[in-house]
């Protein structure tokens, strides 16, 4: 078991996701930066698909009940066993009864602590990952929270450095435009690879909301609600883009002005509030790897 001590200004359990469930109106959910998730289990020995605890710019702190391994990735941090530094991004043994605190990001904005064995809640429509959209899974972390780990299944990973990108300080994302970007202006399209959008403060684990420039409706009619996928890019009556990530609603009624490749969402979650976004807008189909949100099928529909 671990116990909370500090439960962070918001930190949940997340693994893989839940796949094959968005015609039930489930979001896929999961890791929001799935490298720094998968890396953490293997540093530790854990399958990928094990669960992890995300956090959120401010870190967390728990008291192990029994001695385990733990590694720290995604955004950067101070770690510190029982008052003691310790690595970042490496496998740290942990004797029982020690406290292991994970301070605030010094850069990046989400964290990943992984422990022999996983978290083991119990699992929901295949997953522990917890959904804010659904309320599904378990609720975010609070003080004196009590969380079981499972059993260990390989040796932490043999490794003296593990090369880490840095989270980018602003944030460029690939584009593809469609299916709605005839529902814009010409003047809108041909502007947006100039245009310099802000990360807003109301972005969450559902979506990375921008600020600072609007673009213009051509149609100006209602749009029926239609099927929504992982990185679509909803254009609300604001006109400023909003970047939809692992806990996305299955539907929605604003049109799609394009898609970001899933390979560029984890740069999305660790960016902060404030930062410059810009899109690098594309025509084509999205690239290898990309996939439609929550049915596992590989493919996104072009």
């Amino acid at each position: 078991m671990i116990e909370v001590v500090r439960a962070g200004a918001l930190t949940t359990v997340q693994d893989l996701g839940r796949h094959g469930v968005a015609h039930l109106g489930v979001p896929r959910s999961g890791a929001l930066d799935e490298p720094a998730h998968r890396l953490a289990n293997r540093l530790v020995g854990n399958p990928e698909s094990a669960a992890t605890l995300e956090t959120t710019l401010t870190g967390t702190a728990v008291r192990l009940r029994t001695a385990t391994t733990i590694a720290v990735t995604g955004a950067p941090a101070p770690v510190r066993l029982s008052g003691r530094p310790v690595a970042w991004g490496a496998p740290v043994h942990v004797p029982a009864g020690a406290v292991l605190d994970v301070g605030t990001a010094t850069h990046g904005l989400r964290g990943y602590v992984a422990f022999s064995g996983g978290v083991d809640v119990e699992p929901v429509l295949g997953s522990r990952a917890t959904d804010l959209l659904s309320g599904l899974g378990p609720p975010p972390l609070s003080d004196d929270d009590l969380l079981p780990l499972g059993r260990t299944t390989g040796p932490p990973g043999p490794v003296d450095a593990v090369p880490v990108s840095a989270p980018a300080r602003d944030l460029v994302l690939r584009l593809v435009l469609g299916p709605r970007d005839d529902w814009f202006t010409e003047n809108a399209l041909a502007g947006l690879a100039a245009a310099r959008f802000q990360v807003a403060g109301a972005s969450n684990r559902i979506a990375l909301r921008t600020e600072g420039h609007a673009l213009e409706r051509a149609v100006h009619r209602e749009l029926p609600s239609e099927g929504m996928v992982l990185g679509g890019v909803q254009v609300p009556p604001n006109g400023c883009p909003m970047v939809f990530l692992a806990d996305h609603p299955t539907t929605g009624g604003y049109p799609v002005i394009g898609v970001v490749p899933v390979a560029d969402l984890a740069a999305a979650a660790q960016t902060r509030p404030g930062a410059e976004v810009r899109f690098v807008p594309t025509r084509g189909p999205l690239p290898s790897g990309s996939r439609r949100a929550g049915d596992g099928s590989g493919t996104v529909a072009g």
